[in-house]
């Protein structure tokens, strides 16, 4: 969350610090990367709900009958499939889901990376003139 806070006369009189366009560009930079890792990391809690329901799915099979055909949803259809073809197709929806989650980490860390060096250069910079966190 943000937090507002009073700027103390000092703080809201240094005025020492000119923004020069390539400090703009670094913050305009920062700005995209966190509204980026904002949209991921909402990407990734949806696919990890979503490896969840796979994963309870996968208990409940296991409980199943070799035997009787099980209904099973591909895209937006649910179809009646013998048991091991759906436990064959539950292994590579899960499989698929764990790249896309690894995936989706590997990226947000790189974000993550590049907003850390850009922190430190705005801070180095601006001091407490400027506030990049959330």
């Amino acid at each position: 969350m943000n937090s507002l806070r009073i700027l103390s006369q000092e703080e809201e009189n240094d005025s020492s610090t000119e923004v020069t366009w390539d400090d703009q560009q670094r913050i305009n930079t920062f700005s995209k990367l966190n509204s980026r890792v904002r949209n991921l990391d909402e990407k990734l809690g949806e696919l990890k709900q979503e490896k969840e329901a796979l994963d309870d799915l996968s208990n409940e099979l296991e409980l199943g009958d070799e035997d009787e055909l099980v209904i099973y949803k591909i895209g937006e259809s649910f179809l009646h499939i013998p048991y091991n073809r759906a436990l064959r197709l539950l292994e590579r929806d899960k499989s698929s889901l764990n790249s896309q989650i690894s995936d989706l980490s590997g990226r947000i860390e790189e974000c993550e990376k590049e907003m850390q060096k850009l922190k430190t250069v705005l801070y180095a910079k601006f001091g407490s003139a400027i506030n990049l966190d959330e």
